[in-house]
């Protein structure tokens, strides 16, 4: 029996011990700061992905004889003009500007990495054009893209991520293609193309893998600039249309109500959005400074 109790205790020590180190070493790898930041937009996230089931009411159901209510027992945050609960429409809002966001970024990264790589191993005159190309692109805002979109295509969601993800193409590109020409003078590259490698197989098997954590952290520190450009065309009246819920526009119509005297909706879309993109600029930070140390 002693011994029995013995083992369990040795194992639940391990147990906890191995649970120590790993948590050790997240905070190592991302600092304090970067552990807050990924717990608020881990629970942001669960919030936005659950939101049909966590959300106690339908987002777009009106009740009149709520409207402009604070916050009580009924509506732990208030309700809009439309007598809409907030809360809901927060839930609901933040699916929308972190799934568009996220959407302009993997477009953008997937074009910007592939002209980054082409650039890199083909060099001299793909480079040169490739280069002036990307440099065009940067010199325009991204809302400037977003607003030709809209003024082509018509506002809509789909129209402001297509429109934003030709805008954030040069801001990947440009690092990823700094990367990749190091990685084009390392001596593997050279050994494999010496073993019959082609250009495609070296790129995409070698080169691709070592500037991936790269990639990976330009992408997510870009996500925070996206959240701000998609919120400011929704803002506008560019992108997500109403009634659906989405935290720009409950920046907007809450800044109506706000000159009403009934500022809560926009400060509490406005304090989401503030969170998301702090949240995202940390993590994208932890992870670019560790992927310039590796």
């Amino acid at each position: 029996m002693t011994m029995k109790t013995t083992t369990l205790a040795v194992a639940r020590d391990a147990s906890q011990r191995r649970t120590s180190v790993w948590w050790q070493r997240y905070i190592d790898r991302f600092g304090v700061l970067g552990t807050v930041a990924c717990v608020i937009l881990a629970i942001i996230i669960i919030g936005a992905v659950f939101a049909p089931w966590l959300a106690p009411y339908d987002p777009d159901y009106p009740d009149l004889t709520s409207a402009l209510s604070g916050p009580s027992a009924q509506h732990l945050l208030g309700a809009d003009a439309l007598g809409r609960d907030i809360l809901s429409r927060l839930m609901y809002g933040a699916r929308v500007t972190l799934v568009g966001p996220a959407a302009v970024i993997v477009l953008s990264t997937i074009i910007g990495t592939f002209l980054a790589l082409v650039a890199a191993w083909r060099g001299r005159r793909t480079d040169a054009v490739i280069v002036w190309v990307l440099d065009i692109l940067f010199a325009v805002p991204g809302i400037v893209f977003g607003l030709i979109a809209v003024a082509l295509w018509g506002p809509s969601l789909v129209t402001v991520v297509g429109g934003l993800a030709i805008a954030y193409i040069p801001y990947v590109a440009r690092v990823v293609r700094g990367a990749a020409l190091r990685e084009r003078n390392m001596p593997y590259v050279s050994a494999a193309w010496l073993q019959g490698h082609s250009g495609v197989s070296i790129t995409s098997k070698q080169i691709l893998p070592n500037v991936q954590p790269i990639v990976i952290a330009q992408a997510v520190s870009s996500l925070g600039f996206a959240v701000i450009d998609l919120a400011a065309l929704s803002f506008l009246g560019l992108g997500v249309q109403p009634p659906a819920a989405d935290l720009g526009l409950m920046v907007k119509s809450g800044f109506d109500s706000a000159l009403r005297g009934y500022p809560g909706e926009a400060i509490y879309a406005g304090i989401l959005i503030v969170l998301i993109v702090w949240c995202v600029t940390i993590i994208g930070d932890r992870l670019l400074s560790n992927a310039r140390a590796m």
